[in-house]
């Protein structure tokens, strides 16, 4: 599978709706088929966690934040944070997505979790 077939076949169930408690949800498993490719295509990952990530659907955000945006942020910080901080400047949605990221990796690295840290602070006192 290529990254295009894998946000193909996301983007075919998504936004859906989430799966009964305890049952496995294939929004979920999709999304998640998509960040394999984060250390190998991470501009269409991004692209893809940019789009899912400002969708009203708090699980949906949820999956993309736990599952997309902190792992790409994990092996590709640099790469992507000032785009992640534009975002969080423009959309309170995707904002909220970032706020639920946990560092990894990279963004766990001194200098890099306090920027990522400054951004969660700024987006708590939005009070979104």
């Amino acid at each position: 599978m290529t990254v295009e077939e894998a946000i193909s076949a996301a983007e075919l169930i998504l936004p859906g709706h989430a799966a009964p408690d305890g049952e496995i949800d294939a929004r979920w498993q999709a999304i998640i088929a998509v960040s394999e490719f984060i250390e190998a295509e991470p501009e269409a990952v991004w692209s893809f966690a940019r789009r899912w990530g400002a969708h009203p659907d708090d699980d949906v955000r949820m999956a993309i934040s736990t599952c997309v945006l902190e792992h790409l942020l994990e092996h590709h910080f640099d790469a992507f944070i000032s785009r992640v901080e534009d975002a969080v400047g423009t959309d309170q949605l995707f904002a909220k997505t970032v706020s639920s990221c946990w560092k990894f990796g990279q963004s766990d690295e001194p200098t890099r979790a306090a920027r990522l840290e400054r951004l969660k602070a700024s987006i708590r006192g939005q009070n979104l």
